[in-house]
């Protein structure tokens, strides 16, 4: 029979049996290495708040702190969440990562 992808769409190479994790989206627990994993970077302040904070607080350039929160998807959810998308046979070859988004700083050279 032939095979959709070369890793049959997990990362178990030479393991036997993997643990599974929760969907964070529908709780369908997942295999862990099938899953998509996605981190979920926020701040704990909300952006309409944030110059109120600064304003009132004393430390002149205070970083408020992150929300580090690791996301994990089944495939269902990650696509319907535009996480992932099915990719051609042709493309599904392309092993390569996709390119990362970066966005421009104002603040890198002037």
């Amino acid at each position: 029979m032939t095979k959709k992808r070369r890793n049959n769409g997990r990362c178990k190479h030479g393991r036997g049996h993997v643990g599974g994790v929760r969907c964070t989206n529908c709780a369908r627990c997942v295999p862990k290495d099938k899953a998509i994993k996605r981190f979920l970077i926020k701040n704990i302040v909300e952006q309409a708040a944030v110059r109120d904070m600064a304003e009132a607080s004393a430390y002149e350039a205070y970083a408020l702190p992150k929300l580090y929160i690791k996301m994990t998807y089944c495939i269902s959810c990650a696509i319907h969440s535009k996480q992932v998308h099915g990719r051609s046979a042709v493309e599904r070859r392309n092993r390569a990562p996709p390119q990362r988004f970066r966005p421009k700083r104002d603040d890198a050279k002037k």
